[in-house]
Order: C-alpha cells, then structure tokens, then sequence
C-alpha cells in the first residue's frame, strides 16, 4: 500500500537515508515504536514516589492488571514471564495504534513485523519448555501412546511452526485491512468525516489484536511449563 506521506521517511529523507526508508517504512516505524516505550517507560520509572501521581497510578494499574491476568493462566510460577509478554502486549498496541496517526504507518501491517515477534514468542516458548524439563520436554510432542509417538511428533512439529503463521497472519492481515480501508475512505470522501468511525473503530481493533496476540502468547508458554501428558 502506497503512502502519499509518512513524516519520519521524509525525517531520513533529509538526511540522506531516504532510500531505506521509503522501502521499510516498517522498520522505521518499529524503531519509533521502541523510542515510545523507551520513553515512556522512563518518565513512568522516573516519577514513582511513595505518594503516588494520578500518571503513576494509571501506570501501576495497567501493569498490574496485566500482570495478574497473566499469572490467573500461568499461576505464580509464570509470574517471571510477565517481562516479556507485557512488553509484546504493549508493543503490539502501539505498533497498531499509531497508525491511526496521520502521517504514521502501523509496523504491524508489516509482514515482516509480525513475523519477527512471532518467532520471539515461538523461540521464547521452548527455552521455557527445556528450562522447565530438560531433555525430558521431547515428552510434549511424543503423545501419550509410544507406537504413535512417530506420527505425534510429526504432527506436533507441523503444529508448533503453524503457531508461527497464525500469530503473525492474523495481525498482518487485521493491520493491513484496516490500513487499505482507511487509505480508501481517504481517497473517496476526504481527511475527516468519513474515516472517523473506521479510526473510532481502529482503536478498538489495535487493542484487540495486542490482547489475542498477547493472550496466545501466555498460552503458548504455560502450555511448555506443564509435565506432558
């Protein structure tokens, strides 16, 4: 999908980096996307006091939410995970919902994005898995009858690297579409009036995709912390 401007391509544009940018502006766009966090995540460790600000508060409250939904899946001993998985959440968010800024592009619409923190998950989930089992996590994809064990780890081993495909074509695709229907209401009906119920709606589909990307995500670990069955 072609963008008639993007403000941080024009940004390396002018120094000299305009090529790059113009053929990844996903890349460009994810590396704004870490400065935000990085950011934020600054100015929320930077004003934590014991008599709390109405920002920290709404900081505390998202991370512990998030945090306690986590660990309501993976009980407490998957409360070291929280880490990494509310850090896709929130970088899956931002990825999406910057898009709906003007002169933007979501990284998420990306399918090269998607793909990258798709394979952090896959990746992540059987570091877990051999943290917890050592050698004896082989177990979770031999089934529970060994003469079928064969045709179980087959399947398992097809299983597991399709979580790779449906993490991360589900969110290219959400991201994607959205993105075409936006850039389609633009070019019919102008800048404000009729996108604005895509981009009310927007906001609602950016969370969405964060929290199954998020929810699978803790699936997929608590799924390697258990015995085999």
């Amino acid at each position: 999908m072609e963008h008639p401007y993007l403000f941080f391509v024009k940004l390396f544009e002018m120094v000299g980096l305009g090529e790059f940018a113009t053929a990844n502006p996903h890349v460009v766009y994810a590396w704004v996307v870490m400065a935000l966090l990085i950011g934020l995540g600054a100015l929320a460790a930077k004003g934590i006091s014991m008599v709390p600000t109405k920002a920290q508060n709404i900081s505390e409250l998202i991370v512990s939410s998030m945090e306690e939904f986590m660990v309501d899946i993976t009980g407490e001993e998957g409360r070291w995970l929280f880490p990494l998985a509310g850090t896709v959440f929130l970088y899956v968010f931002i990825g999406n919902l910057i898009g709906l800024v003007p002169g933007f592009f979501p990284p998420t619409a990306n399918l090269n994005t998607t793909a990258s923190i798709a394979l952090v998950v896959f990746t992540f989930t059987h570091i877990i898995g051999i943290k917890y089992h050592g050698a004896g996590y082989i177990k979770h994809f031999l089934g529970p009858v060994w003469w079928m064990s064969p045709l179980i780890f087959v399947i398992e081993i097809i299983g597991h690297f399709a979580r790779i495909l449906s993490l991360s074509f589900r969110l290219f695709g959400n991201m994607m579409g959205h993105e075409i229907v936006l850039g389609i209401l633009f070019g019919l009906a102008g800048l404000f009036f009729a996108p604005l119920p895509i981009m009310a709606l927007g906001i609602f589909v950016a969370f969405v995709q964060a929290f199954v990307f998020f929810l699978l995500s803790v699936i997929y670990f608590t799924g390697a912390m258990e015995h085999a069955h």
